[in-house]
C-alpha cells in the first residue's frame, strides 16, 4: 500500500506541476503578446509623430520651396488696400514662419517702378495697375500677371481741379496742363476721358509727374488738373487735400470700371515656374486680406447708414460683395480689355510696338480658386 500510495502521490505531484507549468506558459505568452502589441502601437504613434514633424519641417512641396527661396520680397504701392492689410496684419508672415521663410516689404511710388523692380530682381511679387504692365511689356521687362482684383473702387481714381478753377467739365480740359503718372492707369483714364468728350490727347498739355511730385505743384496752381488714384482721391483719406473732382471711374466707365481699369498682381517668372505652391499661398493670403478689408469697410458703412450719413445703395452693394473673393484668376474678358488699352497706346505712339497681353510668357491664366 505504501508503495502504491507513494506512486500515486508522485504521479499526482507530476500532474500538478505540469498543470502549473502550462498555466505559467499561458501567462508568459499573454505577456509576450501584450508587449508585442504595445510595441506595434508605439511604432505607429512614433511613425505618425515623425511624419508630422517631417510634414512641418520640410517634406512637403511648400516646405521644400520655402526652404529653397529663403526670403520672399514683396513690393507694394502706397494705398493699395489688399497689400496694405496683408502687410500690417502679418498674415503672410504667420503662414510662412513655420517653414523658415522671411518676408520683406518695400513701397514704390508707382506700378511702373514696381514691375521694373520685378524685372531686375529687386522684388519677387507685387500688385498694381494693369496699364503699367502694358508699358513694361513694351519695354521688354520680365514679369508675369498672375491674378487680378475682382472689383475696382468706383471712386478710387478721379480728375481733380482746384476749388476755384473755371474748369467744370471734361470738355474744359482742352489746352490745359494736366498732371499724371506716365504709363499708369491715370494715363489711360485721361485718354478715355478726353475721347468721351471728343478731345484728342494732343488737345491737352501733359505734365508727367508722380503723385508725390504733383501734389505741391497742384497746390501752387502750377497745373490745371490732376489725374489721381487712392489715397489721393476725395475719400476720408484725402479729405485734407485740395481740389474737387470733375470725373471719376464711375462717371467715365460706369459699371465697367473693374474691367477697364483693373488692378493686377505680378510675379517673377521663377516664382510661377519653380515655386507654384508658394505662389498659391501668397495669393490665398492676398485674398484673405481683401476679404478682411471688405468686412471692415462694410462695418464702417453700416455705422454711417445707421445715422443716415450715406446712400443706402452703397451699403447694399457692399453687402452683396462682402462674401465674395477679393481676387480672381485672369480671364479672357480682362485680357481683352487690357489688349484694347495696349492698342490705344500704340495708336497714339506712346509705346513703340504692339504687344500681345495674352502671351503666356506675360499672363498666367488659371482656374485656381485662392480660398482655403
Amino acid at each position: 500500500m505504501p508503495l502504491v500510495f507513494d506512486s500515486y502521490a508522485v504521479a499526482a505531484s507530476e500532474s500538478g506541476n505540469q498543470f502549473q507549468l502550462s498555466k505559467r506558459s499561458i501567462i508568459q505568452l499573454l505577456e509576450t503578446v501584450g508587449l508585442f502589441m504595445g510595441g506595434v502601437i508605439f511604432c505607429v504613434v512614433l511613425d505618425r509623430w515623425f511624419s508630422q514633424r517631417s510634414h512641418q519641417s520640410g517634406s512637403t512641396p511648400l516646405a521644400d520651396q520655402a526652404r529653397r527661396l529663403k526670403q520672399l520680397k514683396i513690393g507694394y504701392p502706397e494705398g493699395m488696400t489688399n497689400l496694405e492689410v496683408l502687410r500690417t496684419q502679418g498674415l503672410l508672415e504667420t503662414r510662412l514662419r513655420p517653414y523658415g521663410l522671411t518676408v520683406t516689404w518695400t513701397s514704390f511710388l508707382s506700378a511702373s517702378s514696381l514691375i521694373e523692380a520685378l524685372s531686375n530682381g529687386t522684388i519677387d511679387f507685387c500688385g498694381g495697375g494693369g496699364t503699367a504692365s502694358i508699358f513694361s511689356q513694351a519695354a521688354d521687362h520680365v514679369f508675369v500677371r498672375v491674378a487680378k482684383e475682382k472689383y475696382t473702387a468706383p471712386k478710387g481714381q478721379a480728375i481733380l481741379v482746384s476749388e476755384d478753377s473755371p474748369i467744370q467739365t471734361l470738355a474744359d480740359l482742352k489746352g490745359k496742363k494736366i498732371a499724371f503718372d506716365k504709363g499708369s492707369s491715370a494715363h489711360y483714364i485721361l485718354v478715355r476721358s478726353l475721347a468721351k468728350v471728343g478731345l484728342d490727347f494732343s488737345d491737352i498739355e501733359p505734365v508727367y509727374l508722380t503723385q508725390p511730385e504733383a501734389l505741391p505743384r497742384f497746390r501752387r496752381g502750377e497745373i490745371d488738373a490732376w489725374v489721381i488714384w487712392v489715397p489721393y482721391t476725395a475719400t476720408q483719406t484725402r479729405s485734407a487735400y485740395p481740389g474737387r473732382s470733375i470725373a471719376d471711374l464711375e462717371s467715365i466707365f460706369g459699371d465697367k470700371a473693374s474691367v477697364e481699369v483693373p488692378t493686377y498682381y505680378y510675379a517673377i517668372p521663377e516664382l510661377v515656374r519653380d515655386y507654384p505652391d508658394l505662389l498659391k499661398v501668397i495669393l490665398e493670403e492676398v485674398n484673405e486680406a481683401g476679404t478682411w478689408a471688405k468686412k471692415q469697410e462694410l462695418q464702417a458703412v453700416q455705422r454711417l447708414a445707421e445715422h443716415h450719413e450715406i446712400d443706402p445703395s452703397i451699403l447694399e452693394i457692399l453687402q452683396k460683395h462682402s462674401g465674395e473673393r477679393a481676387i480672381i484668376p485672369i480671364d479672357d474678358q480682362s485680357l481683352n480689355a487690357l489688349q484694347h488699352q495696349a492698342n490705344i497706346f500704340r495708336d497714339l505712339n506712346l509705346i513703340p510696338e504692339r504687344v500681345n497681353v495674352k502671351d503666356g510668357t506675360y499672363s498666367l491664366q488659371t482656374k485656381q480658386n485662392w480660398t482655403y
